[in-house]
């Protein structure tokens, strides 16, 4: 029978999420549909526009050639008008000197006769019809302002829509996720000279696999990329996936996205618990302020008032979706985890394998300060450093400065300039525990240890605050000086 129920709930649960599946898919069409007359009222408008500018410049060029031809048609008649007019007044001078001629030719047995004869021969010399060009100025060949469209017409003709870029291809093979940045690399199926640009869009998630239809996280958008390649920097890993798709864009219509793909981005994310804080420390999110009239007990009371009672668990949290195995529960809080002088807080997260990478910024006018590791054994009195279940650097800014890597209760004076922030790496199964300048990358100080149970990262300040920064991969360069073992490494007697 227990089987038989135990097959039930599984069919249940398939029957559940296979639901879940179909409405996100009819949500989709649905909005599919929407998007269709949407889009398609676009592109008609667009079309409409298109062919307006077309018409507009068909009737700009041919108001422009128009011109032309009444411009060389009216300087053309002005210049034979002009011709013309000569030429009358020419022929009417001629007609006159011919009648002229003819007159004194009949009258030839008069005395007068010789006079006559000469003044005829001198305006037949100056005569205007003799010193006349009978040679049109200007043709009247017009041929020169003919146009032939045929090709033009065949252009138009051929004219159809812009071909859709095809989609790209993600190549996994060929990109990288490292240092807290993600290097993309994607091809074209087919030669495609006509892209303009490509749009990628990524988003961060919890679950492996195809991306689901709906997610949480939006997608986030990075256009007019020019090249097959993209690379996203400064990421924070608090998610452990990134769903990316790229789509490629011509001058008029973007192509579809390529399949979407899925990389893990593994980092190590925690967040600083309120429960284990002491009560002289004000805890926010990853952010600590030491506060002597005890920030936490303030923080409870006014969250009480407010009626929001205790903050929630950030196991709980919606960033980080399922809750880690590793996540600490906050059940062991109370404000009195830690006391007296042991001013700690606690990461949530456990580390019992795996190497793993934070960084912490402190206040430089802090008293004092500790970053470090801890057993979650650590004793309420108990202060980093000071007992065998905590290792941590001190800074300690109050009668005399100082700066010291510091375990069970043994103390080596670090020869190095403070870095105002701290970078934090711990490889557990090797055992080891290293501290650099955020920076520049340069080791501070490594202890060599067997550790025996999970560690917890620890924290201390008096007299000022820090921020922790988390969902870091372990960087490159800290992994290469691991490897080249040219940190600086001591065991755990060497401290003194």
């Amino acid at each position: 029978m227990e089987e038989q129920r135990e097959a039930l709930r599984k069919i249940i649960t398939t029957l559940a999420v296979k639901n879940e599946e179909i409405q996100s898919f009819i949500y989709s069409l649905k909005q599919m549909l929407l998007n269709v007359e949407a889009n398609s009222a676009k592109v008609e408008e667009d079309l409409e526009a298109e062919f307006q500018s077309l018409f507009s410049l068909l009737e700009e060029l041919k108001e422009g050639m128009l011109m032309k031809i009444k411009q060389d048609r009216a300087s053309r008649t002005y210049e034979l008008q002009n011709q013309l007019a000569a030429c009358t007044r020419a022929l009417e001078s001629s007609e006159e000197l011919l009648e002229t001629a003819n007159q004194t030719l009949q009258a030839m047995d008069s005395e007068d006769f010789p006079q006559a004869a000469k003044q005829i021969k001198d305006g037949v010399t100056m005569a205007p019809a003799f010193r006349l060009s009978l040679k049109a100025k200007v043709s009247d060949n017009m041929s020169h302002l003919m146009v032939d469209f045929a090709q033009e017409r065949q252009m138009l003709q051929a004219l159809k829509f812009l071909p859709v870029p095809s989609a790209p291809v993600i190549d996994l093979a060929e990109s990288l996720v490292a240092d807290n940045c993600v290097t993309l690399v994607w091809r074209m199926p087919d030669e495609d000279s006509k892209i303009d640009h490509y749009v990628l869009e990524y988003r961060r998630t919890n679950f492996e696999g195809p991306p689901r239809l709906k997610e949480d996280q939006p997608w986030m958008v990075i256009e007019g990329i020019r090249q097959t390649e993209y690379t996203l920097t400064g990421l924070k890993f608090d998610m452990k996936y990134m769903n990316f798709r790229v789509k490629a864009c011509n001058k008029a219509v973007a192509g579809e996205f390529s399949e979407p793909v899925t990389l893990e981005t593994l980092a190590f994310m925690f967040r600083l618990d309120a429960s284990t804080s002491h009560q002289n420390l004000r805890v926010d999110d990853l952010s600590v302020e030491w506060d002597a009239m005890g920030g936490k007990v303030q923080d409870i009371k006014a969250r009480e008032k407010d009626g929001k009672g205790r903050t929630a668990s950030p196991v709980n949290s919606p960033a980080r979706g399922t809750p880690s195995p590793k996540r600490m529960p906050s059940g062991r809080g109370g404000r009195d985890r830690f006391t007296a002088e042991s001013y700690t807080v606690l990461g949530d997260t456990l580390i019992d394998g795996g190497e793993h990478y934070w960084e912490v910024r402190y206040e430089p006018d802090s008293k004092a300060f500790g970053v470090g590791v801890a057993y979650r054994s650590l004793g309420r009195f108990e202060q980093l450093g000071k007992t065998a279940a905590s290792w941590c650097l001190h800074v300690n800014n109050w009668l005399q400065v100082s700066f010291t890597a510091k375990h069970a209760n043994k103390v080596k004076v670090l020869d190095a300039p403070v870095p105002d922030c701290l970078g934090v790496h711990c490889d557990f199964h090797q055992g080891l525990l290293s501290f650099y300048n955020a920076r520049t990358k340069q080791v501070l100080h490594t202890f060599k240890a067997k550790f025996t149970q999970p560690l917890l990262p620890a924290f201390t300040v008096w007299c000022g605050s820090f921020q922790v920064t988390t969902g870091l991969q372990v960087p490159s360069s800290v992994r290469c000086l691991q490897k080249r073992g040219s940190a600086t490494s001591s065991s755990n007697t060497s401290l003194t």
